[in-house]
């Protein structure tokens, strides 16, 4: 609703509720003033505390020289052969 809105239903409230001599046989304007002013008040609380929340700051510490080097990660392959020779010279794998 935002604080706007809020303060805009509050003075509705309050014009309804105290300087309106109206009065349907159904429905009282006093008693709508106050739910609104109730409402309007309600808002701004929520809005205020909202705003509190998000203001909040986080600190955040920087790496030092060590953290910010990344090791490089090479992919090493390593292939081994090997050869034995039989009694008899003929290779076999």
């Amino acid at each position: 609703m935002g604080i706007g809105g809020s303060i805009f239903l509050i003075a509705l409230g309050a014009i309804l509720a105290f300087a309106v001599e109206f009065n349907l046989g159904w429905l009282d304007i006093n008693v709508v003033g106050w739910v609104l002013m109730i409402a309007g008040f309600a808002g701004l609380v929520l809005t205020i505390w909202f705003w509190q929340n998000r203001r909040r700051t986080t600190v955040v510490q920087q790496p030092t020289v060590q953290e910010r080097v990344v090791p490089v990660q090479t992919d090493r392959v390593e292939e081994r052969q090997e050869v034995v020779r039989r009694p008899s010279g003929r290779l076999y794998e």
